[in-house]
């Protein structure tokens, strides 16, 4: 199967493994809800005949929303006269800075797109203030061809999704039941996510917050709705001891998944250091 790359890159994307997550889930689902959606590799993917797609940062969701609204062409066509208008290149920091400023003047969803699009490893940071503070991705990063071809193919996913933007605890779930589906890749507590500082604008994510997440899908299992949560059992030397228990005492399934954090400098040859990632299902 040929998976969707979302033209977003949101640190802890899946678009990796999806296939290897995927494999694991539900073969029907009726309405499947992706708790921290990111860039949307998960959700655009997954077949349903309803999708529900929220995450707490609402800036990622508005873009989301802007790309539905105005349609492909018109979203194409302001993209590529940002980009002419701005003179954003890979070589021109002066300009990336001016629209950086503008944009936290504008706040408008598409600028911040286009100014993604420019900034180091494409990735989505703000300061406390909300101020997009990504700094310039010199030589590297601009609105490329397979980014350009990314955001097409994603279109013709985006009318089937509804967006949502809170804290995952504050989506009303009491509706679902057999037949639904939530999937959850919260940020993971072991690993060196920046979301996981608090410093980029948003809460940053603590033992607390998993503490009400395994509530939460505990509820789920007693609705009788199937989950799936993707998380690291071992990182760096130390084992999530909280989440291991949590999946024994509700009897559920721990799977393994194959991936590589080279970006957070693990070190294959040193046994102490393995990182697992696993999906863990009520199913």
């Amino acid at each position: 199967m040929e998976y969707i790359k979302s033209p977003m890159n949101y640190i802890g994307n899946k678009y990796r493994i999806i296939g290897q997550i995927q494999r694991w889930f539900p073969k029907r689902i009726h309405t499947m809800v992706d708790l921290f959606c990111g860039g949307g590799d998960v959700a655009v993917n997954t077949a349903a005949e309803h999708i529900i797609a929220n995450d707490i940062n609402y800036h990622v969701i508005d873009i989301f929303k802007a790309f539905r609204e105005r349609g492909l062409q018109e979203t194409l066509y302001y993209i590529d006269e940002t980009i002419r208008a701005r003179s954003l290149s890979k070589e021109n920091k002066e300009a990336y800075l001016e629209f950086r400023d503008y944009y936290n003047t504008s706040g408008n969803a598409l600028d911040l797109y286009v100014l993604m699009c420019y900034s180091f490893n494409y990735q989505f940071r703000f300061n406390a203030a909300h101020e997009y503070n990504n700094p310039f991705g010199a030589g590297r990063s601009c609105f490329s061809d397979v980014m350009r071809e990314n955001l097409i193919r994603m279109f013709d996913r985006l009318d089937a999704i509804e967006f949502e933007s809170s804290d995952f605890t504050m989506l009303d779930l009491s509706g679902l039941g057999p037949g639904d589906f939530v999937y959850a890749d919260p940020p993971y507590l072991l690993t060196c996510g920046s979301y996981n500082d608090g410093k980029r604008g948003f809460k940053g994510w603590s033992s607390s917050d998993d503490v009400r997440l395994f509530a939460l899908l505990d509820q789920m299992n007693r609705q009788g709705v199937k989950f799936a949560l993707s998380n690291v059992s071992h990182h760096k030397g130390k084992r999530h001891q909280a989440l291991i228990d949590w999946k024994s005492d509700g009897g559920y399934h721990m799977h393994r998944i194959n991936f590589n954090y080279d970006n957070c400098n693990y070190q294959a040859n040193n046994k102490k250091n393995v990182t697992r990632e696993v999906l863990i299902t009520n199913y």
